[in-house]
């Protein structure tokens, strides 16, 4: 079955649960429908359709699980997202904050020969301008663990790798306070409790929310 076979809703369901399950997390019928702002109703309904089309099965206790098939589209629209992504940054010059919703419109629709012709312009590009891995034309995806900028000691030193995407105001405020990809960043101070954590970055310093400092990968 190929992707062009297949509607825009399975395909980006697809992709979502790959996602979800990318980052360790059960792909419960809640988990999917809050990733893609539906009722569980909808949800529901659509995991019929994969389960019928042989993409996904329900696992007991695990939720939902994509199939070899399932994993290959996912995988494939994942590569057409962020490789226009880092497209739209390196070559349009797009924000970080903008570039994901201009990849969701056109993820769909580039064919595989300008996918390559976009690979090949950027130099094969590992990484989209959020840190996130883009896999390559085999569909192999880098599956480096990358600690949280949360679990880093005081006075510990990190590079930020990879960044929350998806939310276009989170990601303006992240850039403006510099917290992006291939940025140094220092624990200064974490607040018990739950509280907030302090980093220096480039010398200023600022409190963000653990919640957040956990969304955030670092490596070093």
């Amino acid at each position: 079955m190929s992707k062009p076979d297949l509607s825009i809703a399975i395909q980006d369901y697809l992709k979502e649960i790959y996602k979800l399950q990318a980052a360790g997390e059960r792909a419960t019928t809640t988990a999917i429908a809050k990733r893609m702002g539906v009722a569980p109703s909808s949800v529901t309904s659509m995991l019929k359709k994969l389960a019928a089309l042989g993409l996904a099965k329900h696992a007991p206790y695990h939720g939902v699980e994509l199939s070899e098939a399932g994993t290959k589209i996912a995988l494939e629209v994942i590569r057409h997202h962020r490789l226009l992504e880092q497209y739209l940054a390196e070559t349009l010059g797009l924000g970080i904050d903008a570039v994901h919703a201009e990849a969701d419109r056109l993820e769909h629709v580039i064919s595989e020969e300008l996918e390559a012709r976009i690979d090949e312009t950027l130099g094969f590009p590992t990484h989209d301008p959020h840190g996130d891995p883009i896999p390559d034309a085999g569909l192999n995806v880098d599956r480096t663990t990358l600690r949280s900028l949360e679990a880093l000691e005081p006075g510990e030193e990190a590079t930020v790798q990879r960044i929350p995407d998806g939310d276009a105001g989170l990601l303006r405020y992240l850039a403006e306070l510099t917290i992006v990809p291939g940025r140094k960043v220092t624990m200064r101070r974490s607040a018990p409790f739950g509280g907030p954590v302090t980093v220096d970055v480039a010398g200023a310093e600022y409190a963000i929310s653990r919640e957040l400092a956990g969304r955030i990968g670092v490596s070093g």
